[in-house]
């Protein structure tokens, strides 16, 4: 693999996403004390979407990021925009009810509307966005069936036109791999460029309300007040808020105004390597509709092809997230499925964490009267988190959307959080070894 030079640990690592961004906005500091209706901290698709929201219902706010916007895992990630939870549709049904699986299903297919929506808005022509369809791919026949009876489901139970069964020459076919047995296609998802959504909505918004966007400006602390709640800034200034939107999901490690929320949330690394350009011929055999691709395993890896690239991703537990032994696996999994790009090099490798909770799913919703969270999408976060900052500007507002069982009061804290390393470590072992045996 091609080398790379280590980042600091205040940048993030050098992507696809960075080289390609065109999409830049330069936001300064607050270096002065403020008051406005809603205070946003976390800069991310929730914090700004939350913040569009707020701004078409008259209300005041101020985006807090705590480092550049477009850092953490708004900048980090696939771009994939999807419309699932981590539970499976039929699981849900059974586990929480068939009309609690119907109203999931709609805020999954209206996030992805959601995103389409802020892009039209803002004119984010440089985000990408493209209703592509998603191919899930079975890593072996006995997950063919299951998601196939899955796809079955959605198809028989909720009569929904999006989903096609495809079998294994089919798979073979489009990605250009005979390492899959079968899939499912989902139409109505799509892929974006993740960083210059980010950026774009930031800029955005910053040109119709100036003095709203504020990054390198970390939250410290936050107290009470008579009228609202005060947030500390580490520069010492203070921002006075009827109410604040936390939206810092797997990072909210990074302030200690933020801790609290940190202990309801599983930051699992999230990896990603980008070859450099492929060949004519590997364009036209690899990936042929260009859409997101990934497949069953428990710990799943995914792919698609961006600027001439194949991009490929997956999870991983060990080291840390510049751990060169995650790089290595990923690329071994990329060639086990793609032999013909044993001679293509590594351009680049980056790697951020993504928001895993107890009950595998996202939640939003007020927590006391003066604050309101959203936060762990388990990975399918692009346009779950764009949707669920918007519910949780409705929530700020003193609103009650109908987020079903992703209301806030159901996240709970991990037990035993200080061991959650470990825990993490024992999972991904245990995941690993019956991925292995085929299970």
């Amino acid at each position: 693999m091609a080398s790379q030079t280590v980042p600091s640990p205040l940048s993030p690592p050098q992507s696809l996403w960075q080289a390609t961004a065109n999409q830049t906005g330069h936001y300064p500091k607050l270096m002065r004390d403020t008051e406005v209706d809603v205070a946003v901290v976390g800069g991310g698709y929730s914090g700004l979407s939350a913040a569009h929201e707020l701004a078409q219902q008259g209300a005041s706010t101020a985006v807090l990021e705590a480092r550049a916007i477009g850092w953490g895992a708004s900048g980090r990630n696939g771009g994939v925009v999807s419309s699932k939870f981590r539970l499976s549709w039929p699981e849900m049904a059974s586990k929480f009810g068939l009309e609690t699986a119907c109203r999931l299903r709609t805020i999954a297919l209206e996030a992805v509307d959601h995103v389409e929506h802020l892009v039209n808005v803002y004119q984010l022509d440089q985000a990408a966005f493209r209703r592509t369809g998603s191919l899930v791919c079975a890593h072996n026949e006995r997950a063919r069936d299951r998601i196939h009876t899955e796809a079955q489901w959605l198809q028989q139970t909720l009569d929904d036109p999006h989903v096609q069964l495809l079998e294994t020459a089919a798979v073979a076919q489009e990605t250009g791999s005979t390492a899959f047995s079968g899939g499912v296609l989902f139409r109505d998802q799509g892929t974006i460029h993740p960083l210059n959504y980010v950026n774009g909505l930031a800029s955005g918004l910053e040109s119709r309300h100036p003095g709203t966007v504020f990054q390198d400006t970390p939250i410290v602390s936050l107290h009470r007040e008579a009228a609202g709640v005060v947030l500390q800034t580490a520069a010492g200034k203070r921002v006075r808020a009827r109410h604040i939107i936390v939206a810092t999901n797997a990072y909210s490690g990074l302030t200690p105004a933020t801790k609290s929320l940190q202990r309801s949330l599983i930051p699992f690394r999230s990896s990603i390597i980008a070859t450099e350009r492929l060949s004519a011929t590997q364009q036209h055999q690899l990936l042929k509709n260009e859409r997101s691709y990934s497949e069953t395993r428990r710990m799943m890896r995914w792919f698609r092809k961006v600027d001439g690239r194949l991009i490929f991703g997956g999870r991983g537990a060990f080291g840390d997230e510049h751990s060169p032994a995650s790089f290595t696996r990923l690329h071994r999994a990329m060639i086990a499925w793609f032999p013909d790009l044993s001679g293509v090099q590594i351009a680049y490798q980056w790697a951020g964490y993504v928001g895993m909770t107890l009950d595998k799913m996202p939640h939003v919703g007020r927590v006391n009267d003066w604050m309101t969270i959203a936060a762990g999408y388990n990975g399918a976060g692009v346009a779950m988190a764009s949707m669920l900052g918007r519910y949780a500007a409705d929530c700020a507002l003193g609103q009650n959307p109908d987020v079903s069982i992703l209301d806030a009061s159901r996240l709970r804290p991990i037990p035993f959080y200080r061991l959650q390393g470990l825990g993490v470590r024992t999972v991904v072992g245990w995941y690993e070894l019956l991925d292995a045996l085929g299970l």
